[in-house]
């Protein structure tokens, strides 16, 4: 009975178990009947017999497939909201697009993102990641692609709360489906993989706009309506890849031997139940819950410090060597972004091999925190030196944090409530106010930089206090 227990708590919209055979055969069959791709055909099987090594296996497997796919979706995720800051003197002089109206637009991404991730994810999980990954996907790049078609502040407002709306949905989706394929004891790694799209799309994506916008494109386009074209047509040819690669659940995967299917399904299922029993597994309960609260306030200050950063990081590394903006800023600009490829990649892996997650994770933000106040004043090398330590641990504690969500969540909870806590990108559109509001109030213009760095301290502060529903450390 283990094989039909796996194979209903694997299934989206699953009922718990009860003791009773009678009502485990009757749950699973009516999960079959609601559209649970494969069940039937796997229930009709005979027990097949797992090794020890079958979930390793299973695990390497998923993890070579999969996740170099979500990174590759990550990076053009990102590309495609952060290509308009290379547009913008093009804009500017084309369009007639002035300074508010572009950090107005810039900004207002930010809204529409934070609000529609919770209902798009809650979709995901009522349909499909394969069905609704590719149709975000479709979605933003043809937004994106309609950028080029600008022609004054209102068409530019409207296509930039559209691109949020279609964008929403695909962070909190592929944490969601991460949690239906990975076991907890390797999710800090496939989480530190996926998140190296953050700054691959940093380091590349720069070159990759300003070559476009270096080329002179035929048919009497400008340069910034081909950026817009190429970049956007990459998120639609990802979206029709998407709906023939993803497999929504690990009983969809062909790919799998049944084997390691049936072990991964079985450690999957085991995890699931657990969660139940200690977090919420509905969304009113979710909602109430305090704990998720403290992960939505967590989550909002981290995004305040990394999109400080990302916002000003070439700024501060003009200032600190006393040049302009330009190919020398630009180039040394990449220096903190690939430490913080290197961090994101090593920190979840050594968090997953010594079960630390909270630990790091406090632990990271408090020397980012630190840093973050080292840079302003200091020399050009000292200051590059801290601002890329403050970097790396920005993006690099993001995978670890998304562990304490994900063990802690169950069935529609977790869905709505990554997408809840997903709303803290919402720091993005605070950081700026924040900084400009310090910078004003204190006459300096590093006022902004130490508050935002005294909320990085508080907020590893808030880290290590996390703890699960039984009151012990997360």
């Amino acid at each position: 009975m283990s094989n039909v227990k796996s194979a209903h708590l694997t299934q989206p919209g699953a009922k718990d178990l009860s003791s009773s055979s009678s009502t485990r055969i009757h749950s699973t069959e009516s999960a079959s009947s609601q559209g649970a791709n494969g069940a039937g055909a796997e229930l009709s099987n005979p027990p097949i017999a797992s090794s020890p090594g079958d979930l390793d296996r299973a695990i390497s497997r998923t993890m070579k497939r999969l996740t170099p796919f979500l990174m590759l979706m990550y990076v053009v995720s990102f590309l495609d909201r952060a290509n308009i800051s290379f547009a913008k003197q093009a804009l500017q002089t084309s369009v007639g697009i002035t300074e508010g109206t572009y950090a107005l637009g810039a900004g207002i991404f930010f809204l529409s993102y934070s609000l529609c991730g919770f209902p798009s994810n809650l979709i995901l999980h009522r349909i499909g990641a394969k069905r609704w990954m590719s149709f975000l996907m479709l979605g933003w790049g043809l937004v994106s692609m309609a950028t080029m078609f600008v022609r004054g502040s209102t068409s530019f407002y409207l296509l930039r709360l559209l691109l949020g709306v279609m964008e929403a949905g695909f962070f909190p989706g592929a944490i969601l489906y991460l949690t239906y394929w990975f076991p907890n004891r390797v999710r800090g790694q496939i989480l530190g993989l996926f998140y190296l799209g953050v700054p691959i799309a940093l380091i590349f994506g720069g070159p990759l706009s300003g070559l476009l916008l270096d080329m002179h494109p035929p048919g009497g386009l400008q340069s910034w309506q081909n950026m817009f074209l190429v970049e956007g047509f990459m998120a639609v040819l990802l979206g029709f890849a998407t709906s023939l690669f993803l497999d929504s659940r690990p009983p969809d995967a062909v790919w799998l031997p049944a084997n390691e299917k049936q072990a991964l399904a079985g450690a999957l299922a085991d995890e699931e139940k657990e969660r139940r029993t200690a977090g919420p597994a509905k969304l009113l309960p979710m909602l109430r819950d305090l704990r998720v609260l403290q992960f939505v306030l967590i989550y909002t200050l981290i995004q305040m410090s990394t999109y400080g950063a990302i916002f000003y990081l070439p700024t501060e590394i003009s200032t600190l060597m006393h040049k302009p903006a330009g190919l020398e800023v630009g180039l040394v600009s990449a220096i903190p972004w690939i430490c913080a490829l290197c961090a994101v990649y090593w920190l979840p892996r050594t968090a997953d091999r010594f079960s630390k997650h909270r630990e790091l994770a406090a632990l990271t933000l408090l020397i980012s925190g630190c840093a973050s106040f080292v840079f302003p004043t200091a020399g050009p090398r000292i200051g590059l030196i801290a601002l890329s330590i403050a970097v790396s641990g920005f993006i690099s504690v993001q995978p670890l944090f998304w562990t304490f969500p994900t063990s802690y969540l169950a069935d529609t909870a977790a869905a709505g409530g990554i997408a809840l806590i997903g709303a803290g990108n919402l720091g993005g559109f605070i950081a700026p106010t924040v900084k400009v509001w310090a910078d004003q109030r204190f006459a300096s213009h590093s006022a902004g930089l130490y508050l935002l760095a005294a909320l990085t301290v508080l907020n590893a502060g808030l880290i290590a206090l996390i703890r699960n529903r039984r009151g012990h450390p997360a």
